[in-house]
Parts: C-alpha cells; sequence; structure tokens
C-alpha cells in the first residue's frame, strides 16, 4: 500500500515540459508562478499545474459573409498565425485563448472589410491584412496573445458581380484603347504639319512625293489606279511643251510679182 502511495505521489510530483512549453502553477487555487521547461515539481492536491503552448498557432477564419462599403455581397475567409507570450496572462484572463481568438478575428474581419470598397479587397490586400493584423495584436494583448501575421485568403463573388466587373474591365479597355489611338491621331497630325511646312518651301518636292507615291502604288499590281494630278504639275508640263520648238511646221513662201 505504501508502495502504490509513492509510485502515484511521484507520478503527480514530477512533471517534464518540453521546451515549448510552460506551466502555470497555482497553490490553493491561486496563482503561484510559471514553470519550465524541464523537469518540474509539483505537491500534489496542494499545487495544480496547466500546461501552455508557446508554439505559432495557425488558424482558420470561417467564411465571412461581407458587405463593402459600395454595397457589393461578398464571402470572405482568411487565416490567422499567433502565440503565446504570457502564459499567465493567457490562462488567468481567458477562458479560452484559442475560442477568443478565432471570434475576434471573425467580427474583426467582418468590421474592417466593411468599411471599404470591393476594388480596395481586390488590390489592396497587404494594407487590409496589416490593419486587421494591428485591431487583433492591440485587443488580444490583453490576453497575452501576440498575432503575427493575418492573411486574406479568398473572396468569393456571385455570377452577376463577376460578369459586371468582366464588362467594367472590358469598357476600361476599351477607353484606353480609344486614347492611344487619339494619341496617335495627334501626334501624326503634328508631323504632317511638318512635312507640310517642309515641302513648301520648295514646289518641286510635292512633285516628287507625288511620283514617290505612284510608284509605290504600282509595286502592289493592281490593275487600275486612279490618282489625283495636282495642277501645278500639269502647269510645269505646259511649260515645257511651250518651249520646244515646233519641227513640223515650214516656213511660208511669198511669190513676188
Amino acid at each position: 500500500m505504501v508502495l502504490v502511495f509513492i509510485a502515484f505521489f511521484l507520478a503527480s510530483a514530477f512533471k517534464v515540459l518540453r521546451e515549448y512549453e510552460r506551466g502555470v502553477v497555482f497553490m490553493l487555487g491561486r496563482f503561484w508562478k510559471v514553470k519550465g521547461p524541464g523537469l518540474v515539481i509539483i505537491i500534489p492536491i496542494i499545487q495544480t499545474m496547466v500546461r501552455v503552448d508557446l508554439r505559432t498557432i495557425v488558424m482558420d477564419v470561417p467564411s465571412q459573409d461581407v458587405i463593402s462599403r459600395d454595397n457589393v455581397s461578398v464571402k470572405v475567409n482568411a487565416v490567422i498565425y499567433f502565440r503565446v507570450v504570457d502564459a499567465q496572462k493567457a490562462i488567468i484572463q481567458v477562458e479560452d485563448y484559442n475560442m477568443a481568438t478565432s471570434q475576434l478575428a471573425q467580427t474583426t474581419l467582418r468590421s474592417v472589410l466593411g468599411q471599404h470598397e470591393l476594388d480596395e479587397m481586390l488590390a489592396s490586400r497587404d494594407k487590409l491584412n496589416n490593419d486587421i493584423q494591428a485591431i487583433l495584436d492591440d485587443q488580444t494583448n490583453a490576453w497575452g496573445i501576440k498575432v503575427a501575421n493575418v492573411e486574406i485568403k479568398h473572396v468569393d463573388l456571385n455570377e452577376t458581380m463577376i460578369r459586371a466587373i468582366a464588362k467594367q474591365a472590358e469598357a476600361e479597355r476599351e477607353r484606353r484603347a480609344k486614347v492611344i489611338h487619339a494619341q496617335g491621331e495627334l501626334q501624326a497630325s503634328q508631323h504632317l504639319l511638318e512635312a507640310s511646312q517642309v515641302l513648301s518651301k520648295q514646289p518641286q518636292a510635292i512633285q516628287l512625293r507625288y511620283l514617290q507615291t505612284l510608284t509605290e502604288i504600282a509595286g502592289e499590281k493592281n490593275s487600275t489606279i486612279v490618282f489625283p494630278l495636282p495642277m501645278e504639275f500639269l502647269s510645269a508640263l505646259q511649260k515645257i511643251t511651250e518651249k520646244q520648238p515646233d519641227n513640223n511646221k515650214q516656213p511660208s513662201s511669198t511669190n513676188s510679182l
């Protein structure tokens, strides 16, 4: 009987805590101290110990129904990374720090995302993650919890909203295409103005340009070419023709009586 009592006493008195564990020891119901890691001696009946894991906990936040500031209904889920930094507070200040952190993360996720528009949820996730992490870390500090990181995983939209976003993206691309086309027309008109100013300085230059254009069109092997001919070009040809002597004309002979 004595051996059984001694064995029970030793089993109850000696505890081994791993490197990542701490033991919150209570003596007659009152907090005494935090022990560990290693071998810990607990006086049976008088003292009790609660183990606390100090490793980082990865907690999945269930999908939450969120209405954005622009009245768009979305489903958002996230994951948080936190750990216990003060074992005494984690046991004394809150009943279940895992459940408390999970519920706080869900309410904070809905509250923060509801203050932003849908475009911000999709494009500014890093900023939203930092905002949620700062709020959670501030509120869980009294529980001895350190929230290291928060990541929004998915932002799910219904089919109607997906089609609306696709139409918006298509309209935005068309707008950019029209703007680029207009800028190209503006640049082309500026270069044409400069070219016309250069050609106006020398009248023969425009004639050479017409001939070059005719050469380019003829290279395409078209059967019929309709090409406007400037009057200045015809006037130049007429002047050249008038300067040539008329060899066919014979001098008239007069008979003197």
